[in-house]
């Protein structure tokens, strides 16, 4: 008998199927059969997905540099697989650092980013010979210039507010004057640290950085970033003779979360935010500088999918509450930016028609809510495995313990294999740094 497939659209990765008999894949690997070796909750990611989309920038980008956004999601396995796409990568912690140097990633192609980065970890950079790193305050230039040894010249980026703001939520918009990150062109900051480091004979000014936010789906923001970026540089060139050969326009590229949700169309944005750069430069008579690119969301996004168990069924007066055994400890944007996701019945079919419910997780929090009013076959009940899509960033890498909960596992799914990247935390992992009394 033929068991007729759905191939996956909109926020599931490339090779997720939906069978009709109620078997889900990935890579042609059950999802159910992930569950028994695994357990839940568990965060599955698609490796092909993540190479796909990675080469996808490289091919729309073809002469720019494409550097993954670290926070997104980060383990060894995923910097490895990056590195072998070619890609650059963005760190912003010692730890994201420590990660991607564990399994050789080049230094020279990691950029290091943070708008309050401590001593230890500048050290660090520097120690590890970096390709760039970012200079987010006055403060940071002096402290960084010191730390250069002799002999050596620390390239770095200098992160300049492009007074241009996008994103899904305020609390994601970083392109504006009234945020903690960058320097100010309209109070003389960003002058003042580019004269600064210029005058530091350990420093080489390659750049300027700028990032506007996240989640962001339309061209336009980053055209009209580009533009105002390249005045910039050329400001830098009237004013100290310096044309500086690199543009960073940082990430924020959003994804589709549910079906019919927008994306950024990343062809469209290399060919606008290209002829943006080329026009403008060309227009001020200015040498066109190399485009740099940060996405993070884009590449790891709808390469990740959660598996959570369902715990209890509960009908309210206004709603049906399906509780699973994870939450917010291990996807927190619903509570922090009212994220809203699909939702999927997986591991067996149901002849029951679909009813609006709200998927809760199993945290002491009336803000523990996964999906909201999302349709789920009427006969749910406990011991059902749902699948929740598109959560490869922004989840394993701002997952809490919270009620002392313990963080998933990773499993990666490629080559037809799944294997177990990032083990589950352990009761005895949370015991063993409470040192007592």
């Amino acid at each position: 008998m033929t068991v007729m497939t759905e191939t996956a659209h909109g926020p599931w990765s490339a090779t997720t199927r939906f069978r009709h008999d109620g078997i889900a894949t990935i890579g042609n690997v059950p999802l159910m059969e992930i569950v028994h070796r695994f357990g839940t909750p568990l965060y599955v990611i698609d490796e092909t997905d993540v190479r796909l989309r990675a080469r996808a920038y490289r091919a729309a980008l073809p002469n720019a540099e494409i550097a993954y956004a670290a926070k997104a999601f980060l383990c060894r396995a995923m910097a490895s697989w990056l590195s072998t796409e070619g890609l650059s990568l963005d760190v912003c912690s010692a730890g994201e650092l420590a990660v991607a140097r564990s399994v050789g990633f080049p230094a020279a192609r990691i950029i290091f980013h943070g708008n309050a980065k401590t001593p230890l970890e500048l050290h660090l950079a520097v120690e590890q010979r970096v390709g760039r790193i970012v200079v987010d305050s006055v403060d940071e230039i002096h402290r960084l210039a010191a730390l250069v040894p002799a002999g050596q010249r620390q390239k770095v980026l200098i992160r300049v507010i492009p007074d241009i703001e996008a994103g899904e939520s305020a609390a994601v918009r970083t392109g504006g004057e009234n945020q903690k990150f960058g320097l100010s062109v309209a109070t003389g900051g960003a002058g003042d640290a580019v004269s600064r480091v210029l005058r530091q004979p350990r420093l080489e000014l390659v750049g300027l950085h700028c990032h506007l936010g996240s989640q962001i789906t339309e061209v336009e923001p980053f055209e009209r970033a580009a533009r105002a970026m390249v005045e910039h540089l050329a400001g830098v060139w009237k004013t100290h003779g310096v044309a500086l050969p690199q543009l960073d326009l940082g990430g924020g590229h959003g994804i589709a979360y549910r079906p019919g949700d927008s994306r950024l169309n990343i062809e469209a944005f290399a060919d606008r935010v290209t002829h943006a750069v080329e026009e403008r430069a060309a227009g001020l008579g200015l040498p066109v500088p190399r485009l740099i690119v940060e996405p993070g969301r884009a590449i790891a996004g709808t390469a990740g999918v959660t598996l959570y168990r369902v715990i209890s069924v509960k009908k309210g007066l206004g709603h049906t509450y399906v509780a699973v055994d994870g939450g917010m400890s291990d996807n927190p944007r619903p509570a922090l930016y009212g994220s809203r996701y699909q939702v999927r019945l997986i591991g067996r079919t149901s002849h029951e028609g679909d009813r609006e419910v709200t998927v809760v997780g199993h945290h002491c929090e009336a803000g523990d809510v996964i999906a909201e009013d999302v349709p789920l076959p009427a006969d749910i009940h406990p011991g059902d495995v749902v699948a929740v899509a598109a959560t490869g960033a922004y989840h394993h890498s701002m997952a809490s313990t919270y009620n002392l909960t313990c963080r998933p596992p990773v499993v990666a799914v490629g080559q037809g294999k799944a294997r177990l990247v990032v083990r589950r935390e352990s009761m005895e992992d949370l015991t063993r740094r409470d040192v007592g009394l």
